[in-house]
């Protein structure tokens, strides 16, 4: 063995710091300090304190997990240029890109993912891209097929001058992406492939303001008179790369699944699935790639990257599939929505790396294909044994597909039998892809993609933790994929309360953390990691009652925390101070200001008590078979506006949406608790208040963090709260205080 083969392809670092560590144990014990004051002082007092005692004892829970979790952090480096130099065979891959609107998801976004990911440093000829769109657009496949065009030039010239971003809209709209390369021949290419750019812009621009994007005749035939909600299969082969040749266009296949009114189609994970039988037939590739069609690849070599640790693992259990964050281009200055992620990327990342592994976060993701088809650790070779009837009960009756199951199964995992011509596989394509082949089989229980849950992702996830399988978390440098973060109230709290729903959705499935610890090989530790994420709904409950908590004392003329007097004053004095000065030190460490570490905290409050709240609630109306859960969309935005400057788009916007109601009635009740204790001072009734600095000091305190809908209560259009919105919570505010008045006789 040479010298470079015996090095291995990646490194894990420990980054466990003392400081930190004493800090988190630090405001833990306080948190504990907190509750023993509580319960020896509770028969003292009445209902406010227990309800006080329950929100802390629950916040306690929480920092508990969040300790646990940041206690092994992992830093993972790789040696992509290692891989290289062993002079192996890389494995084949399949890239897959899902849409589900053309309007929400505009096509040129998709575009640049699908320009992307083809023109990454890795052979053509080992990899394939796949398209899912479920919207049935014909406006998507012709984009599709114009992309494919510009991508015959775009791949050749990335190539040759090593372009560091391989999305054109990036390269060509941030001039910090010019290589520099000041020979006449580059300048000159550079120009003609932004030329050649701008008319691809300009022709799906057009496009996309027809009622129909071209004449629907030869190959776009089959999307006259379609109806994206009943349709049947649509598989196209825009390019196949039949010579093989690495430096080509890789093969490029556009779906939309057969869907009918009567059979379910389980939203992301039914595409998915469809996605995983389709490439299963057509390229059967080893290891799979998925990405959302707003998530373009920003590192040229991030293939190349998850391979290092794909192949270079010891034991592929340690390995069932590698999570890049997700993380995102052009957001706006100090992060006005909290939304970018940067401090929880870096902290809450890095410590799932050192457990069982991250959860699977729905885009950014090399899986194994194997893992996806139900194989376990210990599955060395006999699960890939199964017989005919065994194949067809779990995966469906199509012998080709489970010809390729049993192969991907039993197989090492960088080798993989490929079908001779992904053109003339297109019928048995069309067979795997229809909406009722999943009946009677185990797609979406035990294999692929499960369902049940609006965040199929985590479910997905946690079926391969639960099956015991390990999975690692790669941060690159630069970022391994981009994405486009929402840059306005109603995307953000729409996007927070669908992964609210969903998570809940996850803690009462069948396969829950905490049946996969008891029954499965689920790590405790893990258990309590998921824990974090699933109970966001439930954790609405207690944060608004907390919220609540000092307006119900200036009503009610009690008080929740010791008086300024008392030397127990000191325990949330000292926890407020330790914990957001915590805070701030995470946020100063990630090069992230003061005032994003503010925006970002007043926006988990407002997420928590809107978004939250109504994702809590809606998953429990399905529980309750009151209503069903809806798949809802997020806009994708390509970057933020110029037509708007960075101020207007960072000011919260508000629609008539719900999700607001919540928010603008706590914001109601403490504005209103603060005008009846100013009025009590100024009648001179200092004598009789019992309320102290303590519950004044949290009721303003919540209005900060309201500010953005007390900004909406004054403001116009879009960025002020709807009449309804201020009606339905006058009422909720006004029902809250006559309830607390009249329950203490007041």
């Amino acid at each position: 063995m040479s010298k470079t083969e015996a090095l291995p392809l990646y490194e894990r670092k420990h980054l466990t710091k003392i400081i930190p560590r004493l800090i988190e144990l630090t405001i833990l014990f306080l948190c504990f300090s907190l509750l023993g004051y509580r319960l020896l002082h509770l028969k003292n007092h009445g209902f406010i304190w227990l309800v006080a005692l329950l929100c802390e004892s629950w916040f306690t829970f929480i920092w508990i997990v969040v300790v646990n979790i940041k206690w092994n952090p992992i830093a993972i480096k790789t040696y992509p240029e290692r891989l290289l130099q062993r002079n192996l065979e890389l494995p084949p891959l399949d890239m897959f890109v899902t849409t589900a609107d053309p309007v929400l998801e505009p096509p040129i976004i998709t575009v640049n993912t699908v320009i992307s990911l083809l023109s990454v440093d890795y052979p053509a000829n080992k990899l394939a891209c796949y398209l899912s769109d479920d919207a049935a657009s014909p406006l998507t496949y012709f984009c599709l097929v114009e992309a494919s065009e510009f991508a015959k030039l775009w791949i050749p010239f990335c190539k040759k001058y090593n372009v560091p971003v391989r999305a054109p809209f990036r390269y060509f709209s941030d001039q910090s992406l010019f290589t520099g390369n000041s020979s006449s021949e580059f300048q000159e290419d550079w120009n003609i492939m932004k030329d050649e750019y701008r008319r691809l812009c300009q022709k799906i621009e057009e496009a996309a303001q027809k009622s129909v994007p071209c004449e629907l005749t030869g190959d776009f035939a089959a999307f006259v008179d379609i109806d994206r909600r009943s349709h049947p299969t649509i598989i196209k082969v825009i390019s196949e790369n039949k010579e093989g040749l690495p430096d080509g266009l890789p093969p490029i296949v556009y779906i939309s699944r057969e869907k009918r009114p009567n059979h379910a189609h389980h939203f992301k994970a039914g595409a998915m699935n469809v996605l995983a039988r389709v490439s299963g037939v057509m390229t059967n590739a080893p290891f799979m790639l998925n990405v959302d069609c707003d998530m373009f690849a920003n590192n040229p070599q991030v293939v190349l990257h998850a391979m290092c640790l794909l192949l270079g693992v010891k034991d592929e259990t340690d390995c069932g599939f590698v999570q890049f964050p997700q993380q995102f281009y052009d957001g706006l200055k100090d992060d006005p929505f909290g939304n970018q992620m940067v401090v929880m990327i870096k902290y809450l990342g890095r410590g799932l790396a050192g457990h069982q592994g991250p959860l699977y976060g729905g885009t950014g993701c090399f899986h194994r294909r194997k893992v996806i088809y139900g194989s376990s650790p210990e599955d060395k070779s006999g699960h890939g044994k199964m017989n005919t009837g065994d194949l067809e009960k779990a995966f469906g009756k199509s012998t080709k597909f489970n010809k390729f199951v049993a192969q991907a199964l039993s197989s090492s995992s960088r080798t993989a039998e490929c079908p001779e011509s992904i053109s003339k596989s297109i019928d048995e394509a069309c067979q795997v892809a229809s909406c009722g082949y999943e009946y009677g089989t185990a797609w979406g229980k035990e294999i692929g993609w499960i369902y049940g849950s609006t965040t199929e992702d985590v479910l997905t996830g946690l079926n391969i933790h639960w099956r015991g399988w390990r999975t690692m978390w790669l941060r690159t440098n630069p970022n391994g994929f981009l994405g486009s973060a929402p840059s306005c109230g109603p995307n953000t709290l729409i996007q927070q309360k669908r992964w609210s729903t969903g998570l809940l959705e996850v803690l009462f499935a069948p396969k829950s953390p905490f049946f996969g610890t008891l029954f499965g090989k689920l790590e405790f530790r893990q258990c309590l990691n998921y824990l974090f994420f699933l109970l966001w709904g439930p954790r609405s409950i207690f944060e608004i009652c907390y919220a609540a908590l000092p307006a119900c004392c200036i009503f009610t003329n009690t008080n929740f925390l010791p008086k300024v007097n008392e030397p127990a004053i000191l325990i949330p004095i000292s926890i407020f101070v330790v914990f957001n000065t915590y805070c701030v030190s995470e946020y100063i460490q990630t090069n992230q200001s003061i005032k994003s570490w503010w925006n970002n905290h007043r926006m988990a409050r407002i997420i928590a008590m809107t978004a939250w709240l109504c994702g809590f609630l809606s998953a429990i109306f399905k529980i309750l078979r009151l209503s069903v859960t809806v798949f809802e969309v997020t806009k994708k935005e390509q970057s933020s506006s110029t037509d708007e400057s960075e101020e207007k788009l960072g000011r919260f916007t508000f629609d008539n949406s719900p999700v607001f109601v919540p928010g603008t009635t706590i914001l109601m009740v403490n504005l209103t608790a603060l005008g009846i204790g100013f009025l009590d001072f100024m009648q001179g009734n200092g004598g009789k208040i019992e309320w102290g600095i303590g519950e004044l000091v949290c009721s303003i305190w919540v209005v900060l963090c309201f500010w953005s809908f007390l900004k909406g209560l004054l403001g116009k259009g879009k960025y002020g709260i709807p009449s309804s919105t201020v009606c339905k919570s006058a009422a909720l505010a006004f029902v809250f205080v006559q309830i607390c008045r009249s329950s203490w006789g007041i």
